[in-house]
């Protein structure tokens, strides 16, 4: 199976409120980890790709990765750009396979924000490409940039239905609280802005920040509108300390499959975990 739009499967995710999970992938074991809990539970999913994942993997390996997980799985997979910050980067994924992009305008003023998002929709589109858009700022850190909690600002709901009906993007990312990275503590996530926002546009809200969030704010989120959950620290820190586990229990392993299949076992399970939080197990 061809990678595909993320219209592939929205739709029927805000229709029949559960939410497709974004997995980042960050090297060859993460996409292997996410494509082997979504085949044993049969869910669609998204890989995410971040720019500075773009320059370590190179977009050309990124993409070749993607289509021999969709061929090998036949699941309904799209390869997402995360976080794109330009139109110029966007295209460039798009020219080179991706099926999805991002367009974060988020740090730009409103107005400047709908016109560029509008610019991306418009050549994405004709490519049968869709595009997710960002209103307000997410806290936390992603690719090293990094927002504090002063400089989080929440979406407007009455800006965000705005921000849908000008740009027609297919999902939209919206500030209600959540942040990139751990939580050291629970987040404060404002339900009645996804609600609300939800209830006024077509197409879902999505959740950036989704590692570490408690389950039953994941399950309200999914009841409140949202369609799409973005993946990623939980993912990183499963991987990671796995593999600190494995060479503190034995310092002379100097193959690295020793210690990169457990770490992609545990990634393993943490996909499956979710997927089955979202509800989109046997969605495929």
């Amino acid at each position: 199976m061809a990678l595909v739009s993320m219209n592939e499967f929205l739709p029927k995710a805000k229709a029949n409120k559960f939410a497709v999970g974004q997995f980042n992938m960050n090297n060859l074991e993460f996409a292997q980890a996410i494509v082997e809990a979504a085949m044993e539970l049969k869910s669609p999913f998204i890989y995410g790709v971040s720019e500075g994942a773009l320059k370590y993997m190179g977009i050309e390996f990124t993409v070749a990765i993607a289509e021999a997980a969709a061929k090998k799985s036949g699941l309904p997979i799209a390869l997402h750009l995360d976080h794109g910050s330009s139109f110029e980067v966007a295209m460039k994924c798009i020219r080179a396979g991706f099926s999805s992009v991002m367009f974060d305008g988020s740090h730009y003023s409103f107005e400047e924000n709908i016109r560029l998002t509008k610019e991306v929709v418009k050549a994405a589109r004709a490519m049968g490409v869709s595009v997710e858009g960002e209103l307000g700022t997410i806290g936390g850190v992603e690719d090293d940039i990094s927002v504090d909690e002063e400089h989080a600002n929440l979406a407007k709901p009455e800006e965000a239905i705005r921000f849908y009906e000008e740009t027609g993007v297919d999902c939209l990312a919206i500030a209600v609280g959540t942040a990139h990275g751990m939580y050291a503590g629970e987040p404060n996530i404002h339900f009645d802005i996804i609600e609300q926002v939800s209830k006024a546009i077509p197409v879902p809200v999505v959740l950036h920040g989704g590692s570490g969030v408690p389950d039953e704010m994941i399950r309200k989120s999914i009841a409140a509108g949202v369609g799409k959950i973005n993946v990623n620290t939980e993912n990183q820190v499963a991987c990671t300390e796995t593999i600190r586990a494995v060479l503190n229990k034995d310092a002379k392993i100097y193959d690295p499959r020793k210690y990169l299949t457990p770490a992609r076992n545990a990634m393993v399970e943490v996909v499956k975990s979710k997927i089955q939080l979202f509800g989109s197990s046997n969605q495929a």
